[in-house]
This record gives C-alpha cells, sequence and structure tokens, in this order.
C-alpha cells in the first residue's frame, strides 16, 4: 500500500467512525494527502524512511503546526505554529499525522472520563473505561484508524490506555525524547509515549523520536546502558505480598502470564517485594510533586473557566496551596525510596508487573472518580520517579468482557532496547486467545 493509500484508508476509516469523544481535530484533508504525496516523492528520490505511510494519532496536549492545541480544555491554548519535536521526527521517517486526539484535561487522570468533549469510548469493551489520559490516542490504534498513537505518561498514561485497549504502549527513559512543545503535566516527570498494535512499531517510533534536545531543560543525552548481570536473563515479579488484584486479573491468570514470559524468554523469574516501590508511587499525588501541575497550569485554571473538568479543577486547584517544605520533603523521601528499590536490581535484570490491577466500569469511576483513579496507578505511578522505562503489552488470559491480561516490562535508564527485545520476543508468541479477545478491525 503507498502511503497516499495507507492516508485515504485512515481518512475514511475516521469518517466512518460514529463515536464520538476520540478526536479533539482533524488535519484538512487536503494537508494529509499532500503529506502523503511528499513521503512518496522522497521515497521515489531514493530516502530511506522506516515509517513511511504509517499514519498518526497526536494527544491533545502536544503541538501540532495549525492546530490548536488545547490539552482537552476548549478555552484553553493556541494555534501551534510548529509542530513538536517528537511528533516532527516521526514525520521525517514518513510518518504522516492525522489529526489530536481527546485525554483526561491536561493530561490529569487515568480513565479517559475527564474531558469536557466527552469520555472517550473503550471500543472493545464499551462498559469499561479506555484509559487515560491519553485515551483517544490508543483508541485511535486500537480501532484500526492510525497506526501510532503519540500520547504522554507521568503516572502511566502511556501503559493504562493500552491495557484497557488491548494494544501496546511504550513509555521511553524520561527525557529520552523531548517534551518540548508539549503542555506539561509534571514538566519533570513527563514523557512522550507510543501506542501501536505491535512492540515492534511501538518501539520504533520510540527510537526515531528519541534525541537530546538542547531547548527542553529536561532531556537528557543517552546513558550507559545497565550491564546484566549475566547468566539467564532474570526478570522480577511480585510477590505474594505485593500482589494488589481485582477480580478481573486475578493471581492465576497473572501467574499464567508470567509463565509464558519465562518459557518465552528463557528468562529465571526471581520473587520482588514492590513495597519500597509503590510508595514511592504514592509520593505522585499524595505529596508534593503534584505541584507541578499547577506551576504548568494553575493560573488558567483558578480562573475559573467554565469548561473544566471539575475533578481535574479540584486537584491542579489544591495543588496551588502546597507550601514548599512538603515538596523538598518529598525529594528527599523518594531518595531514601530510591535507594530502598536499590537491592531488588541487584536481582534481575528486567520487573514485570501487571500494568493494571483490574479496569473499572465507566459507571464506577463517575461514582468514585479519585479512588478509582488512584487504584490505575498502582503498578504505573513509581515509574518515573524511580527513573525506569517501560513497555506495556497484552500477553494471553482474560475474563468475558475485560480485555488481555497486560503486562509491564521496566527496566533501568537507557534499557530500552533491552525492553524492545524482550517485548518483541514475547509478542511472537503471543496467543490466538489474545488475538480474538480483541476487538476485530
Amino acid at each position: 500500500m503507498s502511503p497516499t493509500e495507507a492516508a485515504e484508508r485512515s481518512l475514511a476509516r475516521l469518517d466512518a467512525d460514529p463515536q464520538p469523544g476520540v478526536w479533539l481535530e482533524r488535519l484538512p484533508r487536503a494537508r494529509v494527502i499532500a503529506a502523503a504525496r511528499e513521503v512518496e516523492d522522497r521515497l521515489a528520490r531514493g530516502a530511506v524512511l522506516p515509517l513511511a505511510g504509517r499514519t498518526v494519532a497526536v494527544k491533545g496536549n502536544i503541538d501540532v503546526a495549525g492546530l490548536r492545541t488545547t490539552a482537552g480544555c476548549p478555552s484553553f491554548g493556541e494555534v501551534a505554529v510548529t509542530t513538536a519535536p517528537s511528533v516532527r521526527a516521526l514525520e521525517a521517517a514518513g510518518a504522516i499525522v492525522v489529526g489530536t486526539t481527546n485525554l483526561d484535561q491536561f493530561a490529569t487522570g487515568l480513565v479517559g472520563t475527564r474531558s469536557p468533549h466527552g469520555a472517550c469510548p473503550n471500543p472493545g469493551w464499551p462498559e469499561l473505561i479506555s484509559g487515560g489520559s491519553s485515551s483517544g490516542s490508543a483508541v485511535a490504534v486500537a480501532t484500526g484508524v492510525v497506526d501510532i498513537g503519540v500520547g504522554t505518561d507521568t503516572a502511566g498514561s502511556g501503559r493504562v490506555p493500552a491495557a484497557a485497549t488491548g494494544i501496546v504502549g511504550v513509555k521511553p527513559t524520561r527525557g529520552r525524547v523531548s517534551t518540548s512543545g508539549v503542555v506539561p503535566a509534571c514538566a519533570s516527570l513527563d514523557c512522550v509515549s507510543f501506542f501501536a498494535t505491535s512492540v515492534d512499531l511501538a518501539a520504533t517510533a520510540a527510537d526515531l523520536a528519541a534525541g537530546d534536545d538542547p531547548a527542553d531543560p529536561w532531556s537528557r543525552r543517552a546513558g550507559t546502558v545497565p550491564p546484566m548481570l549475566g547468566g539467564p536473563l532474570r526478570i522480577g515479579v511480585p510477590d505474594d505480598a505485593s500482589l494488589h488484584l481485582d477480580g478481573a486479573v486475578g493471581p492465576e491468570l497473572l501467574r499464567r502470564a508470567f509463565e509464558q514470559l519465562a518459557q518465552t524468554t528463557g528468562a529465571e523469574l526471581v520473587e520482588v517485594d514492590l513495597a519500597p516501590f509503590v510508595a514511592a508511587g504514592r509520593l505522585l499525588y499524595d505529596g508534593a510533586f503534584v505541584a507541578e501541575r499547577y506551576a504548568a497550569v494553575g493560573e488558567f485554571v483558578t480562573g475559573g473557566s467554565p469548561d473544566l473538568d471539575p475533578v481535574v479543577a479540584r486537584i491542579i486547584t489544591a495543588a496551588g496551596t502546597l507550601p514548599a517544605w512538603r515538596l523538598a520533603r518529598d525529594r528527599t523521601e523518594l531518595a531514601r525510596l530510591r535507594k530502598l528499590t536499590a537491592p531488588a536490581w541487584r536481582t534481575m535484570d528486567l520487573l514485570a508487573v501487571p500494568t493494571v490491577s483490574g479496569l473499572p466500569t465507566r459507571a464506577a469511576v463517575a461514582a468514585d472518580p479519585v479512588a478509582t483513579n488512584t487504584a490505575l496507578g498502582h503498578y504505573t505511578n513509581f515509574t518515573n520517579l524511580l527513573d525506569l522505562c517501560a513497555i506495556a503489552l497484552p500477553v494471553g488470559g482474560h475474563l468475558p468482557g475485560h480485555p488481555p491480561v497486560s503486562v509491564t516490562l521496566l527496566g533501568r535508564a537507557w534499557s530500552d532496547a533491552r525492553l524492545a527485545a524482550v517485548g518483541r520476543a514475547l509478542a511472537r508468541d503471543v496467543s490466538e486467545e489474545v488475538r480474538s479477545a480483541q476487538r476485530k478491525r
């Protein structure tokens, strides 16, 4: 299929998609087709374009030239003059942007329902949430409208939607991909993330987008890859005391997923106490790090715009009252917890956890929006605080009415390639059960 044909197919599927709550703004058809034809011209001139003809959806808090970057709040933001570097890198590799997608407003939430544009629907399991905050980008991939979804991930927003929709989510090492052109949530922790239906495509997108950005104060040059322990690959898994699951992701399903991981990769499984990891994760919302959300958009939120999501507005407004001493205390506490997690990395090369402890229904989120959101971050919130990279992917086994069990592979900073290699091996062994559980495209 040529890039123009791929773009035409994406636009046709978008035209035929009846569900609201996924897309915020589409690029004009003429611009999309012109971009596809430019890719064809570059190919004809001999350019090597690893993403030639791949179509892309971009989360609505990331700049796309010519579209307003609203972060899910219609009265916020301006028309972007330039496209964010992370997305430009994909375009340079031949990808074609189609438009911007819905999100939990100001990237504050893991549920996909905190938006004045409406809850983003889960296409495969409509009673359940689609996950957030990068809900629209994940759903655009899961429905086959685009090949790649670009999101962000501060607390789990590049992984929870992947688990909810049965696809792959890659969260690179913090600072590996520029966050210039992104409306911040917590600027020191924010990451640009990538969705696809395969580990290979999601990881390739992350690789192509990577690079130090002098304009981004949180960007980092590539660091040293942590050494392997030697001998067989050792993958840490939660010990019994660390499992926090609901009925939809029971211990037996999870145990089978970990056994499949070991059999496919030849790895040795090592039980790990996740208590210090989870304690670090609690600092993200229960501590003072949330003050960074107020630093990003607090002045706008306290102005009382009528299109603010009430839950998001309460979180960000409250963050503005946190005293500086609490942030200083929490940074010290995080340093202490990082030291407590260090011994675990002397016994394992990678860590595998359930991406989510379970997925609530939309009704459950409406009834208790804070508690359900908190539960979704149990296995995701600590990742950026502890400077880890991650890949979430479906591994098989599911209950009726639920997506396949999703496992997240985690590694220390700059072990992205190692994660991708293990993820690719596991993905090749994903059972037909996973494919049948996903929504037919």
